[in-house]
């Protein structure tokens, strides 16, 4: 019987960990952005590895950065800088859920950074970005906190 009991605890449990509320920022490791600079994107214009030394949190999250120059933009204005959709997949928030995101497949629109899952979807979402958008921001408030 404790064998069957501690079964089913840890079914219970690890199903919760995968149907859980993800947080409202991306993370992976404990990085915001799989630890990418988010302002590089902006001024760069590609993505940057940010530096474990130059970090900031912000929004629950820890974001790195690659210069202490960057560090400071985003600590000055988060919002300016900060991924739409909190760096999940802006065609999966088009959707309705979160989706985890690469570094590589992003883009800036109208002075906003999205992200998507990989080149392949951002390719897709690239043929209707404005309607992806506007549905994303419609269903971003009733899926951020799930």
């Amino acid at each position: 019987m404790q064998k069957i009991l501690l079964a089913v605890f840890t079914l219970i449990t690890s199903s919760m960990a995968v149907y859980g509320q993800q947080p409202a920022i991306f993370q992976t490791e404990g990085k915001a952005i799989h630890g990418y600079d988010v302002v590089a994107y902006y001024n760069v214009g590609q993505p940057v590895k940010g530096n474990d030394s130059l970090s900031f949190h912000w929004s629950n999250s820890s974001w790195l950065f690659s210069s202490p120059a960057n560090l400071e933009l985003f600590r000055q204005n988060p919002e300016k800088y900060a991924p739409q959709y909190g760096g999940y997949c802006a065609y999966g928030t088009a959707g309705g859920y979160k989706a985890p995101t690469q570094p590589n497949a992003w883009a800036i629109v109208n002075g906003k950074l999205y992200f998507n899952y990989n080149l392949k979807v951002k390719a897709g979402w690239d043929k209707d970005q404005a309607g992806y958008i506007s549905k994303a921001d419609t269903n971003w408030p009733l899926i951020k906190d799930k």
